[in-house]
């Protein structure tokens, strides 16, 4: 394996929820950065003695790609770990950045999303046949701004499955937002605080109820907001045509 420096999706929150290739570059790492505030500790234990490691969550960007240039150029393997997968509100862009003027090569390995350990708290399934093959992955505006056209009210128009991350300190806002835009108010609606950790907590309700929900659980942040009809589907009213004894495929 090359030095290298690697941008590694650590997952929801469980270590074993990360992939064998992240775990692989964790333990030959020289050097690991990770996000304190959103990433789990414990996946540092798969380290090897005399590491070093370094908190980002009180690091701005100049000091945390001082650290990745400087072991970079000394050879080191750094292993940057970011909560869920790095495409998904990963900040990483700016990062890479810094490392393609500086020319140092990375790779980024991707993660398990919040969304999908959410998803699999929940026992459901995002794309359910005939209630919604779309999935949006949202975010409300906040002091990072939304471009117009994916604000969460023009969103709400496709009726699609509702991925709202980033959002349940502003709860009171989404629902505003998601109902002016077309949501029905007794639109099946879920929060998942800290999924895949051991204090998750799964909270199913309606849109309408979401924001009293929220606020009486004490959710304030780390929570994923889902919204759609996917919510309620039970098997044999949505059924997938794949498994369908009738439907013919090349396999079948």
């Amino acid at each position: 394996m090359a030095v290298k420096v690697y941008f590694i999706g650590a997952g929801p929150g469980h270590p074993e929820l990360l992939t064998i290739k992240a775990k692989r570059i964790i333990e030959r790492a020289d050097v690991i950065i990770y996000a304190d505030s959103l990433v789990n500790s414990d996946i540092c234990d798969f380290a090897r003695e005399g590491v070093e490691i370094h908190r980002s969550a009180s690091l701005n960007l100049e000091e945390i790609t001082g650290i990745i240039v400087n072991a970079a150029g000394k050879g080191k393997m750094v292993a940057r770990l970011q909560s869920g997968d790095p495409a998904i509100y990963g900040a990483i862009r700016e990062q890479l950045d810094v490392l393609d003027e500086k020319g140092i090569e990375y790779e980024i390995i991707p993660g398990v999303s919040s969304l999908f350990a959410a998803a699999a708290a929940l026992k459901t399934e995002l794309t359910v046949p005939e209630l919604s093959q779309t999935v949006i992955v949202t975010r409300m505006e906040g002091r990072t701004p939304v471009p117009a056209s994916g604000n969460l009210r023009s969103l709400a128009a496709h009726q699609a499955s509702m991925a709202i991350f980033l959002s349940a300190s502003l709860v009171e806002e989404v629902v505003a937002e998601l109902i002016a835009g077309g949501y029905r108010p007794e639109t099946p609606a879920a929060a998942v605080y800290r999924a895949s950790w051991p204090d998750e907590l799964v909270l199913r309700t309606t849109l309408k109820n979401l924001a009293e929900d929220v606020k009486a659980a004490g959710i304030k942040k780390q929570a994923l907001i889902l919204v759609g009809n996917f919510l309620n589907a039970r098997a044999g009213k949505q059924r997938s045509k794949l498994y369908d004894q009738n439907f013919k495929h090349e396999y079948r």
